[in-house]
């Protein structure tokens, strides 16, 4: 067992022992082979990275590697000296697959000095206990390349290898000079997990760390020799040093939990699973672990107005505004569909209100039903829009018509559907320009009452969440501005035909 170095001694011998009930206890080696056989043998897995890692690790080689998994090994080992950035999703390996590189770098004498660096030296130490374990445990690791331990050099958090490789753990600020194993300096540098949320909220700390990697830790290899550097983690933030590696990187390596086409990057984690994960956090949370996409709650929306709205009867008109997304699915990875309901009353914008989900072209058209039958009695007009471009005037005749035509026969009422040509300018622009200011000057209004409906929360968070780059789902402001345009536009109808008529308008009443 090795000696593990105080003040984690508790925590790491913890660690250890389920790291090795759980990934080496059961690794068994073939008796009967012979020498020629097993020198063939290793010789053939030595040549193949991927079958390498698979007779090694077998615990963790559960799911066949995904292509990105493939192509960062092969731009690795093609490379003396590399470096990557991989900001790699939460549950694509990155931190299992960056120990079977190095460890079949060390064992066949590709590098000699390695360094793990995190966060801190207690995390640092963590992460490199697997490392340890391996070479101290694992048994195909012992048959194919003998005992690993050496002694008097083996305690967790540093230690050298009987192949010639040494191992050390650093933290974050830690001076890593002087750091050598014999006349060789550092060759491989893994620096995993190096941002936390709480630094990446201090510009200065970022700063600060960020200086301690480029002016310490980086300097620390050969300017002549070997050197890789990889760094493993997610973009947690817009300034985080993940960020910042990527741009000063080789190669710059996103891999989101889902890939370009809404599907699954790995067939490890099935789309079942990844919609149950995603549904039990917020959107803020899944873009930034699973998507490398932070995003900061109010660059556009600083703080959102809730508050009681008035009866529906004293609203002229109500507009009750479609926003359908083109897919017929309710799978996560697609956009959400929306039917927002809007007043106008005294220059206030009140959401009245919302559905917004991922739904099917059936379930958009019931939450009109829905909404309409919800004003049931009132006398304010109410007027049905469904957003209709030029991208979607085919589907919404193909499509939304029949399915209008048929819910209106099952129920034996029709809703007089207006579809909504007009030609907008880019989503974020309409957002930004058209709602901000309304809410800044407390002139857009959420219903109180539904603030505990998921539908409205879900639009509550979309709001907080608009960004100039709008990455993430904007689909109910998008639905609530085209409501308010409607609603406005209808206002000013109405004056002017007053002005027409000689009418004067009606005194204004504050809610």
């Amino acid at each position: 067992m090795a000696k593990i170095r105080k003040p984690t001694d508790k925590q790491l011998l913890k660690d250890w022992e389920e790291y090795y009930s759980q990934f080496i206890s059961d690794v068994e080696v073939d008796s009967t082979e012979t020498e020629i056989e097993r020198q063939k043998r290793i010789a053939h897995l030595e040549a193949n990275p991927e079958e390498w890692f698979k007779y090694y690790f077998p615990k963790y080689c559960t799911a066949e590697p995904a292509p990105f998994h493939i192509a960062a090994t092969k731009r690795l080992f093609a490379h003396r000296r590399w470096y990557e950035v991989r900001a790699w999703s939460r549950e694509l390996a990155k931190s299992a697959r960056s120990m079977f590189e190095v460890l079949l770098l060390a064992l066949t004498g590709k590098i000699r000095n390695f360094l793990m660096v995190s966060n801190s030296y207690d995390n640092a130490c963590r992460l490199m206990l697997p490392f340890m374990m391996q070479l101290e445990k694992n048994l195909r690791i012992i048959n194919d390349y003998g005992e690993q331990v050496v002694a008097g050099h083996w305690e967790a958090g540093e230690f050298i290898a009987k192949c010639g490789c040494s191992f050390r753990a650093l933290g974050a600020g830690q001076s890593p000079r002087g750091t050598r194993n014999e006349a060789a300096r550092p060759d491989f540098i893994l620096i995993d997990d190096i941002d936390t949320d709480e630094e990446c909220r201090n510009p200065d700390r970022i700063k600060q760390k960020w200086d301690w990697i480029e002016q310490a830790l980086i300097p620390t290899i050969s300017v002549s020799g070997d050197a890789r550097i990889l760094f493993n983690g997610n973009v947690i933030a817009k300034d985080c040093c993940i960020a910042r590696a990527g741009k000063a990187a080789d190669k710059f390596d996103i891999i989101n939990i889902r890939d370009k086409n809404g599907k699954s990057s790995w067939s490890k984690n099935s789309e079942e699973d990844i919609d149950f994960i995603l549904s039990k956090i917020s959107t803020r949370a899944a873009q930034q672990e699973y998507f490398n996409n932070p995003l900061s709650e109010g660059d556009v929306f600083k703080e959102l107005t809730w508050g009681k709205v008035p009866a529906a009867n004293r609203f002229r008109h109500i507009i009750i505004y479609g926003d359908p997304a083109p897919s017929n699915s309710k799978n996560k990875a697609d956009s959400m569909k929306a039917v927002c309901a809007v007043g106008l009353l005294d220059g206030i914008f009140y959401i009245l209100r919302c559905r917004l989900d991922h739904a099917t072209n059936a379930e958009f058209v019931e939450w009109f039903y829905d909404i309409n039958e919800s004003f049931g009695g009132t006398s304010a007009q109410l007027y049905n829009y469904v957003e209709n471009n030029t991208l979607q005037d085919p589907f919404y005749e193909q499509v939304f018509i029949p399915l209008f035509a048929a819910k209106g026969k099952e129920k034996g009422y029709w809703l007089n559907m207006v579809p909504d040509t007009r030609k907008k300018p880019d989503k974020f622009s309409r957002i930004e320009g058209n709602l901000e200011p309304l809410n800044r000057n407390c002139r857009l209004v959420f219903n109180e009452a539904e603030r505990s409906n998921p539908h409205m929360e879900r639009l509550a968070e979309q709001f907080l969440l608009v960004t100039p780059q709008l990455k993430a789902p904007a689909d109910g402001p998008d639905c609530v501005e085209g409501a308010v345009f409607i609603a406005a536009q209808k206002v000013r109808q109405q004056g002017a035909e007053q002005m027409i008529l000689g009418k004067r308008p009606r005194n204004k009443r504050r809610v």
